[in-house]
């Protein structure tokens, strides 16, 4: 089924055309038609499958269907999600979605000046995407009205209620005085979580799970090479040395750790940008729109920028620390190969991390790759000869391997 067979609005049909949107993917296939009929709905999906047009097409549409003019009749729809920059994507989304549409749509985050997004506000605004910090405190002002809302959308679920923002959930239905619809969306959630979630939603709520087995897109390729903690700068300078044209994101523990890898790369004379929490917002939007724009290649962060951020043409994701959950490592990874689009996934693991590899390969069910260094190859990367093979090589050895061991074991099963 193609999207201008969907029963939306030519505006918004005319936008989908414009951004390239011709099919729906799965998670936008099977959510789309239960949200339209008011469903509650729970879904489960791989990152980069398009889960927030998958609810925002739907929305966007009942609310310019019912609306007979431009003028607002208080906010209809908010959607919580758990952090600034996804708040921002988000609302692009939304935007481009909503454009000639009577449909107004505003992101609301914290970290910058209230004035302008309170006159907004006053404007009128039909769709709210809001992070809990900003949004309680101009509920508490009285600047933000949410007694009209419709539809409640939490994207993200999983962090928002590992968060502990249950108590802010329940705070905002209880303030719902109208019959509304709860819609949840996440790439991971665990059996607690769940759980919770179900306490949100009425009983007849709609599951959707895509691939439950695989929570991570098939387009991703994972590798794994053994690195001690102080050698992992050598391998990461030579990784972004050997491939001088790829967009990476790197991620690591911590915004200490973000931006001694930062001046590391420096004395290497490699320019990288940095993105954590420690930052003010104006520059981790500057960093995040220079990255997207493709001004910038390399962009250190940490899990601030794993969950939801779209940014087109990641080439590689790095996980130069392993990360201590191993959800984060679905969301990281996820900042590649999104779409139709083809990405490689390469984390260092030292000695004391190995136990967390094993708990993100049972997590993803699936063994990650080992790209096997030979000892004169490792240390050729920490005091490089005249000759050595890169890293890349490593990689491409490793798919000569995989793609010859996997036609031997075809052809056994053949026979």
């Amino acid at each position: 089924m193609r999207f201008d067979q969907y029963k939306i609005a030519q505006e918004i049909k005319k936008n989908l055309e414009a951004l390239g949107f011709k099919r729906p993917t799965d998670i936008q296939f099977k959510a789309i038609p239960s949200i339209m009929n008011e469903e509650d709905v729970m879904a489960v999906a791989q990152t980069g499958t398009g889960k927030t047009a998958a609810f925002a097409i739907p929305l966007i549409n009942k609310i310019h269907v019912r609306k007979s003019s431009k003028r607002v009749e208080g906010i209809k729809c908010l959607v919580m999600v758990p952090t600034r920059e996804l708040a921002m994507q988000i609302g692009e989304v939304f935007r481009t979605l909503s454009d000639h549409t009577r449909v107004k749509t505003f992101a609301l985050y914290g970290g910058v000046e209230q004035d302008a997004q309170i006159s907004r506000l006053q404007k009128g605004i039909d769709v709210v995407i809001a992070t809990p910090g900003r949004m309680f405190d101009l509920i508490s002002q009285g600047h933000l009205d949410i007694s009209a809302i419709e539809t409640l959308v939490l994207d993200e679920a999983d962090q928002m209620l590992d968060l502990g923002f249950i108590n802010d959930i329940e705070f905002i239905k209880r303030k719902l005085v109208r019959r509304h619809q709860t819609l949840f969306f996440s790439a991971t959630i665990n059996s607690a979580i769940k759980k919770l979630a179900f306490s949100q939603v009425k009983s007849s709520a709609i599951r959707i799970q895509i691939s439950p087995q695989d929570p991570v897109a098939k387009n991703v390729s994972h590798y794994v090479m053994f690195v001690e903690m102080d050698d992992k700068r050598f391998f990461l300078e030579r990784f972004i040395t050997d491939n001088p044209e790829h967009k990476i994101m790197i991620f690591v523990r911590t915004k200490v750790r973000a931006e001694r890898v930062a001046k590391a790369m420096q004395r290497a004379e490699i320019t990288t940008s940095v993105i954590h929490g420690g930052k003010e917002q104006l520059e981790r939007s500057e960093v995040i729109k220079s990255f997207k724009a493709g001004q910038c290649r390399i962009l250190i962060a940490t899990d601030v920028s794993a969950r939801g951020i779209d940014i087109p043409d990641v080439n590689c994701v790095i996980n130069y620390d392993m990360p201590t959950k191993a959800e984060n490592y679905v969301h990281r990874v996820g900042r590649t190969g999104r779409g139709v689009k083809k990405g490689d996934a390469i984390s260092f693991c030292s000695t004391e991390e190995k136990p967390l590899l094993l708990e993100i390969q049972e997590f993803i069910n699936n063994e990650i790759e080992v790209i096997k260094i030979a000892k004169n190859e490792y240390a050729g990367v920490i005091e490089p000869p005249d000759e050595d093979k890169s890293i890349e090589e490593l990689i491409e050895e490793q798919k000569r391997w995989e793609k010859k061991h996997k036609k031997k074991i075809n052809k056994k099963k053949k026979n």
